[in-house]
């Protein structure tokens, strides 16, 4: 095994585009931040953070669920998911102290969110392990004896590397999922790790709505992760963490527009346009989101972010898949299909 981790990845026209536009979008954020802070909506957008990050990896409970258990009361549902919830938010707000560039750090927040619920929490894993669809293996992670070397070369390469913290931390986050260092907890860990390093950038990505983005692009997140293992590179997951991240500072810019409010449901009046969307929806369970955005004029990543609180909160439930699948509406005391 070579003593330098290679990272293949093409510097594209695209890529340098959305660097340059999402920096004059962080300028504009940046200068509101340091303005007008607002711990009440920072702490949600924490909190929502951390409700799709885990819901991603198949966390029952809802966004409401999550707030109750970081508020300390108490909740019926899983005893794991209740932990994960309080490891993830201790590991959340105890973050900003690590160094990104340290493998020791990295092992010390993997036992911070995985605590009491697998074995080598805080440890890389022993045994070799597979991403799975079903049962069809769609990624083998780097066999287990080469793991310690190959994270340990990853960081060296991130402290070496003169690429922008933005295209760093994609590519950073690819790799870590490529390798699968750990026995779980890898989805989490990388998403978390991204956001760390663009903190170390700049500060405001603490409270940066990203992985609420990916929960809501989650499908697209895959297909770039997937996209990427197959073309031996990480350049289409890079240009599309990119836009999760143009997308987030973007809705901020448009919430910053129209009023002084800056939080999770940024750039929607969000009351209002999920009433809308759920009239919509018992009118017509096969609305695609595209069309929910056209019929009440928001953007399609508005909509979007409004369906999956919809779905977080158990107020709609998506099934079948994204051509031929329909929209139930959830009332009180019950559901019913449309």
């Amino acid at each position: 095994m070579s003593d330098i981790y290679t990272t293949p990845f093409v510097m594209t026209e695209e890529i340098t585009n959305l660097v340059i536009e999402i920096g004059e979008q962080v300028g504009a954020v940046e200068i509101y931040d340091k303005l007008q802070p607002n711990p009440r909506l920072r702490r949600e957008s924490r909190i929502q953070s951390i409700h799709s990050s885990l819901a991603i990896e198949q966390n029952t409970l809802t966004l409401d669920q999550v707030t109750d258990v970081i508020d300390g009361k108490t909740v019926l549902g899983p005893p794991q998911d209740i932990r994960e919830v309080k490891n993830a938010y201790d590991a959340y707000e105890r973050v900003s102290a690590l160094d990104p560039y340290s493998v020791n750090n990295l092992l010390l927040a993997h036992k911070m969110m995985m605590e009491g619920l697998v074995k080598e929490a805080g440890r890389f894993r022993s045994g070799n392990v597979g991403v799975y669809a079903g049962e069809q293996l769609i990624h083998a992670g780097s066999p287990a004896n080469y793991v310690p070397e190959l994270m340990k070369q990853l960081f060296d390469w991130m402290r070496k590397s003169k690429l922008h913290p933005l295209v760093k931390s994609c590519i950073f986050h690819y790799e870590f999922e490529f390798i699968h260092p750990f026995a779980d907890g890898n989805g989490r860990i990388g998403r978390l790790w991204q956001s760390l390093i663009l903190r170390k950038w700049k500060e405001f990505f603490a409270w940066m709505p990203i992985e609420t983005l990916i929960y809501a692009k989650q499908e697209g997140y895959y297909k770039a992760l997937n996209a990427s293992n197959s073309a031996g590179e990480s350049t289409i997951f890079v240009v599309f963490m990119l836009e999760v991240i143009r997308d987030a500072l973007r809705d901020v810019v448009e919430s910053q527009n129209k009023s002084d409010d800056v939080g999770t449901n940024v750039g929607t009046n969000v009351g209002t346009n999920e009433e809308r969307i759920l009239k919509l929806l018992r009118q017509d369970s096969k609305l695609t989101a595209s069309t929910l955005a056209s019929t009440i004029g928001l953007t399609d990543r508005q909509v979007e972010r409004i369906l999956s609180k919809l779905k977080a909160d158990g107020k709609i439930i998506r099934h079948g898949a994204t051509k031929n699948g329909y929209w139930e509406v959830c009332c009180t005391g019950g559901s019913y299909p449309l």
